[in-house]
């Protein structure tokens, strides 16, 4: 059996767990994920996803503040002679003490077509650029920014109605047999990685609250790509009456008018004019109320 510690956190790293822990050919000796949150109204711990799969397994969780701080925790996971570590959404960067651990690789599962979106937010800025594809790749893990050899490709194409958690979960449902083969086949020295080209390489650096921020002079697709990048991850937005909206849903609609304003109120939502056509809103979380119709949110301003 190929011996492997999984490190992953959310819950997008579940079913890639999942599969690994039940492959014929590898074993799960051990989980590494980040410490307990507190999560919800009462601010209760919370455990990781990946952490709940694991106690439910049986399988030893550790849960260091900094991996690369942590010598106790270093220790246990040389005693447990690992082949691979796999990271997924792990949340923590390694040091070069870390990686020497495994045998042979520490494989990362990355959500982008690399060199293209190295960093934090590969999935998000896809979307919001407006690609028509995306993929996911397993590579060899360095000390630079996702700048290692690449071990196998799938590629993803992304509809014009697909949000960030839609694609979150196709990649979730196609990275778990791409990481069993990248490791199987480096196991058995059948594959063999390839390094990345530097030409095309471009960074998804995490958002600032600024870019979630609507800017009603941009047309009506960009508004779009942007809601659909960060549906609920978390939102974009724009004020009214000093209240932050959220919009959850729109679609762009071949019409035209002042930026930002409200043209009018249909059976589906609110028209509101762009840069270049209009975008009609749909669903959308008031501030301090919960999500609901465009059109009930605009019709309640009235009363």
């Amino acid at each position: 059996m190929i011996k492997v510690v999984f490190f992953g956190t959310p819950k997008i790293g579940v079913k890639s767990l999942e599969y690994l822990y039940n492959s014929e050919k590898i074993e799960i000796v051990g989980v590494v994920t980040q410490p307990d949150k507190p999560a919800g109204r009462g601010h209760k711990l919370s455990m990781p996803p990946v952490k709940e799969f694991a106690i439910a397994n049986d399988i030893p969780v550790f849960q260091p503040k900094s991996i690369k701080k942590d010598l106790d925790v270093q220790n246990e996971l040389k005693k447990l002679k690992p082949d691979f570590f796999v990271t997924f959404a792990f949340g923590q960067i390694l040091s070069q003490e870390v990686l020497d651990i495994p045998k042979f690789e520490t494989i990362n599962l990355h959500a982008s077509l690399l060199p293209k979106y190295r960093g934090a937010n590969p999935i998000q800025r896809a979307i919001i650029n407006g690609d028509k594809e995306t993929g996911i790749c397993t590579m060899i893990t360095e000390l630079g920014l996702d700048c290692g050899d690449v071990c196998l490709k799938e590629h993803i194409d992304i509809t014009d109605t697909m949000n960030c958690m839609d694609l979150f979960e196709k990649i979730s449902d196609m990275s778990p047999v791409l990481l069993e083969k990248t490791i199987i086949g480096l196991y058995e020295n059948k594959l063999t990685p390839v390094p990345q080209c530097e030409n095309g390489v471009c960074i998804a650096n995490k958002l600032s609250k600024e870019e979630m921020r609507i800017d009603w002079n941009k047309s009506a697709c960009e508004i779009n790509n942007l809601i659909r990048g960060i549906y609920k991850s978390p939102s974009a937005y724009f004020t009214y009456n000093d209240k932050i909206i959220k919009v959850l849903e729109a679609r762009v609609v071949d019409d035209c008018g002042k930026c930002g304003e409200f043209l009018k109120v249909t059976k589906e939502g609110v028209l509101v004019g762009c840069g270049k056509d209009c975008l009609l809103l749909l669903k959308v979380k008031p501030e301090g109320k919960g999500e609901m119709s465009a059109r009930d949110w605009y019709n309640g301003l009235k009363k």
